[in-house]
C-alpha cells in the first residue's frame, strides 16, 4: 500500500493506522493466545487492547479545517464506530488465529512413525555438551528428533557433526514422555532418536556450508586466547557456548551477565554498524536489500537462536521503514516483531531465552530513556544505569518464574561488562575471521590480531568472577533491591522538578 492509503494522513503528518500503544496491546493478546489460548485474561487483555487500538478522544482539528473550528473539536470525542469496528476485529482475529496456530502447533509434536530407522539425518543444531552426554537434534523424515550420545567415542563422533550437515544412521525413533515434550517444544522436537550406527558425512546446503567455514574461522581465532578464553570469546561473537566449562556458565548466571553469549540485537547492531561504511554508499532500495540479507546471513551463522531472530526481525523492520519512510518507534517494532514471530510459529512463546530477550528489549527503550532522563545526578551515569535497570525491569518476571532469582550484582556488573563485551563483539568478528585465516601460516600475526580481544575477555570474565562472588543471594538480594528501587525513586524524585517542567524548559 502506498503510504498515504495506509496512513490515511492530512498534508504531510503520515499517521499509522494502529498507534504504537495498540501495537502493543496486540502483542500481549497474541502472547496470552498462544499460552493460555482463548482464556478470561485473554478476553481481557482484548478488551484493553481495543481501547488502546482506538485514536485519542479527544483530538482537535486544525482551526481552518471545514466543518468546525479546533474548539468545537475538543468538546467533542472523535469516536468513529468503523474505527471502532476496526479495532474488535483486529483483536479478534489475533485471539483467534493464535489460539488456532497454538493448537495445530502442539497437534504437530507427536512423531508421524516410530520405530527402526535406516537413512540419512539432517543435523539441525550444533551438538550441544552436557556432563556425561552431548545432545543432538535431527531431522529423519521431515520431523525433528532429539538423540543423546553418551560414552567418550560417541561423543567425541558426534561432537564433529554441524548444523546443516547429512549423516548416515541407524536406529530407532521413539516418542517423548508429556514432560519432556514441553520442555523442548520451542525446538519442535517431537520424538527421541536411539542411535545404533552413524557412518557417512556429507556437506549441507551452500547456505550452512558457508556459515560452517565462518564458525570454523572464528573458531580457530578463538583457540589463539589462552585457557578457557576462546570458550567466551566464541560465546561473545556468535553465540557458540558449547565449549564454556560449568564453572564459567555457573558464575555469568550468577552475576547476571549470562545475556552476554546469548546473541541478540546488540550483536545485529554491531554487525551493521561494522558495514554501516559500505551500506551508506548504496542507494536506499539496494541498502534494505543489501542490510536485510546481512541479517538473514548472521541469523543463519548464530543458529537461528530464538533471542537473535528476534533482534533480526526487528532489524528488518526497522530498515524496511527507513526504506519506506515510516516512523519506526523501537516499542513498535518490538510489538510488531513478537506478533509476526508468535504467529509464524507459536511454539516460540515457550523459549525462555526468546522472553527474557523481549522483556529486556523492551525495558531498554521504554523504562531505560525514562530513568536515564530522571537520574541526572548521576551525571555520565545516568543513562547507562537507567538502561541497565530498564533491563532488569523488563527479565524481572521471567528471571523469577523460571529460576527464582534476581541477581543483586547484575546491575554493577553490567555496567562494568557490557561496554568491554560491546567492544569484543564489534572487533571480534572481523579480528576474529582474520585470525582463523591466518592461525596455521602466521600464528604470530593471529595472537597480535587477537590481544585485543584477549584483553576484553579477561576483563568480562573476571567482572563475573567477581560479581558472582559478591552476589549475597536469598533474602539480602531482595532487600538490596527495595533499597535500590527506594533509592532510585528518592533520586528521580528529586530532579522531577529539573525534567519535562515548562519553567524547567524555560
Amino acid at each position: 500500500m502506498s503510504i498515504r492509503s495506509a496512513y490515511g494522513a492530512l498534508r504531510t503528518a503520515w499517521r499509522h493506522p494502529v498507534p504504537d500503544r495498540g501495537v502493543v496491546g496486540l502483542a500481549v493478546v497474541v502472547a496470552l493466545a498462544v499460552r493460555t489460548g482463548p482464556s478470561a485474561a485473554t478476553w481481557a487483555a482484548a478488551i484493553a487492547a481495543v481501547i488502546a487500538c482506538l485514536p485519542p478522544r479527544w483530538s482537535p482539528e486544525p482551526a481552518d479545517e471545514p466543518g468546525g473550528s479546533a474548539a468545537e473539536d475538543l468538546r467533542s470525542p472523535r469516536l468513529d464506530p468503523w474505527v471502532i469496528a476496526r479495532s474488535v476485529v483486529i483483536v479478534t482475529c489475533c485471539v483467534v488465529l493464535g489460539g488456532w496456530r497454538t493448537a495445530d502447533a502442539w497437534s504437530g509434536l507427536r512423531p508421524d512413525v516410530v520405530g527402526p530407522f535406516d537413512g540419512w539425518a539432517l543435523v539441525i543444531d550444533d551438538p550441544q555438551p552436557y556432563a556425561g552426554s552431548t545432545r543432538v537434534i535431527v531431522e529423519l523424515d521431515g520431523e525433528r528428533f532429539e538423540s543423546w550420545h553418551r560414552g567418550r567415542a560417541a561423543r567425541l563422533r558426534a561432537g564433529s557433526w554441524r548444523a546443516g550437515e547429512w549423516v548416515r544412521v541407524v536406529g530407532e525413533r521413539n516418542e517423548l514422555d508429556a514432560e519432556r515434550s514441553e520442555r523442548v517444544a520451542w525446538q519442535h522436537v517431537v520424538g527421541d532418536f536411539e542411535l545404533d550406527w552413524a557412518s557417512d558425512v556429507l556437506t549441507g546446503r551452500p547456505i550452512d556450508r558457508a556459515s560452517n567455514r565462518v564458525r570454523a574461522a572464528i573458531e580457530r581465532g578463538g583457540a589463539t586466547l589462552p585457557g578457557d578464553d576462546g570458550a567466551l570469546f566464541r560465546g561473545l561473537v556468535v553465540g557458540d557456548d558449547r565449549d564454556q566449562p560449568p564453572e564459567m556458565i555457573g558464575r555469568f548466571r550468577a552475576s547476571g551477565l549470562s545475556h552476554l553469549t546469548a546473541v541478540s540485537g546488540q550483536n545485529v547492531s554491531f554487525v551493521l554498524a561494522a558495514a554501516g561504511p559500505l551500506l551508506v554508499r548504496l542507494r536506499p532500495w539496494w541498502r534494505w536489500f543489501v542490510t536485510l540479507g546481512l541479517i538473514a546471513w548472521f541469523v543463519s551463522l548464530t543458529r537461528f537462536e530464538p533471542s537473535i531472530v528476534r533482534a533480526g526481525v526487528m532489524a528488518g523492520l526497522s530498515a524496511t521503514g527507513f526504506v519506506l519512510g515510516r516512523e519506526r518507534t523501537p516499542l513498535r517494532l518490538v510489538g510488531w516483531a513478537v506478533i509476526g514471530l508468535l504467529l509464524a510459529d507459536p511454539l516460540i512463546g515457550w523459549s525462555v531465552g526468546f522472553w527474557l530477550s523481549v522483556g529486556a528489549t523492551a525495558g531498554v527503550v521504554t523504562v531505560g530513556p525514562w530513568l536515564g532522563e530522571r537520574l541526572g545526578s548521576l551525571g555520565p551515569l545516568a543513562m547507562p544505569v537507567g538502561v541497565t535497570l530498564g533491563a532488569q525491569v523488563g527479565v524481572v518476571v521471567p528471571l523469577v518464574w523460571v529460576f527464582g532469582s534476581l541477581p543483586l550484582v547484575s546491575v554493577p556488573a553490567n555496567l562494568l561488562a557490557v561496554p568491554v563485551a560491546g567492544f569484543v563483539m564489534l572487533y571480534g568478528l572481523p579480528a576474529g575471521l582474520f585470525a582463523g585465516a591466518v592461525a596455521e601460516s602466521a600464528p604470530w600475526l593471529a595472537s597480535a590480531v587477537m590481544l585485543p580481544c584477549r584483553f576484553g575477555v579477561r576483563w568480562v570474565d573476571t567482572v563475573a568472577v567477581v560479581a558472582a562472588r559478591l552476589e549475597p543471594g536469598g533474602a539480602v538480594s531482595w532487600c538490596g533491591w527495595a533499597v535500590l528501587v527506594v533509592a532510585i525513586g528518592l533520586i528521580a524524585a528529586r530532579n522531577r522538578g529539573r525534567h519535562g517542567s515548562p519553567s524547567a524548559d524555560r
